[in-house]
C-alpha cells in the first residue's frame, strides 16, 4: 500500500504543479440544467502516453489531456477517452525493453499493465474531481447486435452519472491476435456506438502530411505539407506509411481506417498532436486550419444499421464494377456479382465480411447468408442454380442473395464534388 500511496501523491504533486489540481468544480452527473454538446471521443495511442526513449510514462502529456477532457465534460459534452497503453505499461513494469511479438507475452503483459494504467488515470481524474470508469471491450462483445446493444445501454448510464468512459480492448482474454491497430479502430467503432459527434485521434504528429514527415528530405522532390480538411478517405491512403513505434501497434494507415469507419457513422475525425490537446477546443469551436479533419459522409449509415460497422470481419467478398456500383447505390449483394475467386477468408453464415470493389478497395461491410465454402460455390450463379450447386433438397426456397440491404452499411465516402454542402460547411480546399 506505501507504494500505491506514493504513487499517487506524486501524481496528484504533479497535477498540482501543472495548476489543475483546483481548477475544476466536481462534476455531477447530467441534468437538465447542464447543456448536451457534442459528444466527443478522444483516442490516445501508446506511442503518445510512453516515453519513445524510456517507455516510461509521459506524465506531462496525460495530465494535459486529462484536463482538456475534464473541461470538456464539466462544460457540457459527453466524452469518451479510448486510451492505448498497457502492454507498454507492462513492459515497464517488468523491465522489457523490446515489445515482444507473441500474442501469449502481449497478454500477460495487459494484464500486469492494464491496472496500472488505469491506476494513473483514477489519481489524475480524481485530482480534478472527475469520476472515470474502466471499460474493456473486444471484436466478440461488439460482434452480435445483442452485444452491441448492451454496450451501448452501459455507456448511456455512464453518461447520466457524469462519468468518462475509459475504455481499451481487452487484450489479456481476446482469443484472437490483437488486432485493432492500436485502438483506432476500435475509438472509431466505441465513437460508432455511443452516436459521437466528434473522434479525436492524439498521436506523435499534427495532421497527416502529403509524405512522411519523420523522412530525410530528397532533392527534386516537394517537402511534406499538411492536409487540414479531406473529404474523401479513400483518395489519401496512398500517403499512409508504415510508421508504427517501438511501444504501439497503429500507424497513420489504422487511423484513415479508423477515420473511414467513422465517416460512414457520420462522424467527423480529426489527428491532433498528442502534446497539443488544447487544439481539440479550437477544432470544436470551428477552427480548420490546424491538424487534419476526416468530413462525414453526406449520407451516413443510419442508425439502425451502424451496428453493422461494428462486426469483426471474418472474410471478404470482392465484386465486379457493376455489382460494386450497384450496391453503393443501394442495391442488395448477389452472387452474380462476385468475381472469379471473389471470396477471401473462412467465414460462417451470419459472419460479417467486408465488401470489396473491382479494385480491391473496401466499400462496405455486411453480414453473410451463406459459409465462406457455400459462397465459393454461388461465385457468379443465379437463384434458380443455389440448390444444385449447394445439393441442397429441403423445403426452404434458396436464392443467390449473399448479404441484404437490411444488413449492410456503405463506408466508402462520396467524392468530394457531390458534396457542396458539406465542403462549405467546413470551409476551406479539399482534398
Amino acid at each position: 500500500m506505501k507504494n500505491v500511496d506514493s504513487m499517487g501523491k506524486h501524481l496528484s504533486d504533479h497535477v498540482g504543479e501543472l495548476g489543475l489540481g483546483d481548477i475544476l468544480a466536481e462534476n455531477g452527473s447530467d441534468s437538465a440544467s447542464t447543456p448536451h454538446l457534442p459528444t466527443v471521443v478522444v483516442k490516445v495511442g501508446t506511442s503518445s502516453i510512453l516515453r519513445p526513449d524510456t517507455g516510461h510514462l509521459a506524465l506531462s502529456t496525460i495530465s494535459t489531456i486529462v484536463e482538456i477532457l475534464c473541461k470538456m465534460r464539466k462544460d457540457g459534452h459527453r466524452v469518451v477517452l479510448v486510451s492505448s497503453g498497457a502492454v507498454g505499461v507492462g513492459c515497464q513494469r517488468l523491465g522489457i525493453n523490446k515489445r515482444p511479438s507473441g500474442v501469449a507475452e502481449l497478454q500477460a503483459l495487459a494484464a500486469v499493465g492494464q491496472p496500472h494504467l488505469m491506476r494513473y488515470y483514477d489519481v489524475l481524474f480524481h485530482a480534478l474531481h472527475q469520476p472515470i470508469a474502466q471499460v474493456l471491450l473486444t471484436a466478440e462483445t461488439l460482434g452480435t447486435h445483442a452485444g452491441y446493444q448492451n454496450s451501448q445501454a452501459t455507456f448511456e448510464e455512464l453518461f447520466k452519472m457524469g462519468v468518462i468512459p475509459v475504455v481499451n480492448e481487452n487484450d489479456t482474454v481476446a482469443v484472437k491476435e490483437l488486432n485493432f491497430g492500436d485502438n483506432d479502430t476500435l475509438s472509431a467503432l466505441v465513437a460508432t456506438l455511443v452516436n459521437a459527434d466528434h473522434l479525436f485521434l492524439a498521436t506523435d504528429v499534427d495532421a497527416l502530411y502529403t509524405s512522411n514527415p519523420f523522412a530525410a528530405p530528397k532533392e527534386g522532390v516537394p517537402p511534406p505539407t499538411p492536409m487540414h480538411i479531406v473529404s474523401d478517405v479513400n483518395e489519401v491512403m496512398h500517403v499512409a506509411e508504415g510508421s508504427d513505434s517501438q511501444w504501439g501497434t497503429g500507424g497513420m494507415g489504422t487511423k484513415l481506417v479508423a477515420a473511414q469507419l467513422a465517416a460512414a457513422a457520420g462522424i467527423s475525425t480529426t489527428i491532433v498532436h498528442a502534446q497539443k490537446p488544447h487544439l481539440i477546443a479550437d477544432v470544436l469551436a470551428g477552427a480548420r486550419d490546424v491538424c487534419t479533419t476526416f468530413l462525414p459522409l453526406a449520407k451516413a449509415v443510419r442508425d439502425a444499421k451502424r451496428w453493422v460497422i461494428a462486426l469483426p470481419p471474418r472474410g471478404e467478398l470482392h465484386l465486379d464494377a457493376g455489382a460494386s456500383k450497384a450496391v453503393r447505390r443501394g442495391a442488395t449483394v448477389f452472387a452474380a456479382g462476385l468475381k472469379p475467386d471473389g471470396v477471401v477468408g473462412d467465414f460462417s453464415e451470419n459472419e460479417a465480411v467486408r465488401l470489396m470493389d473491382e479494385t480491391g478497395m473496401e466499400f462496405g461491410r455486411g453480414v453473410i447468408k451463406y459459409s465462406a465454402e457455400q459462397a465459393r460455390k454461388l461465385c457468379g450463379c443465379s437463384s434458380d442454380q443455389v440448390a444444385e450447386l449447394l445439393d441442397y433438397n429441403g423445403p426452404e426456397k434458396l436464392t443467390s442473395e449473399l448479404v441484404s440491404r437490411a444488413n449492410l452499411a456503405v463506408t466508402a465516402p462520396l467524392a468530394s464534388r457531390e458534396r457542396p454542402e458539406v465542403v462549405a460547411a467546413f470551409g476551406g480546399s479539399l482534398v
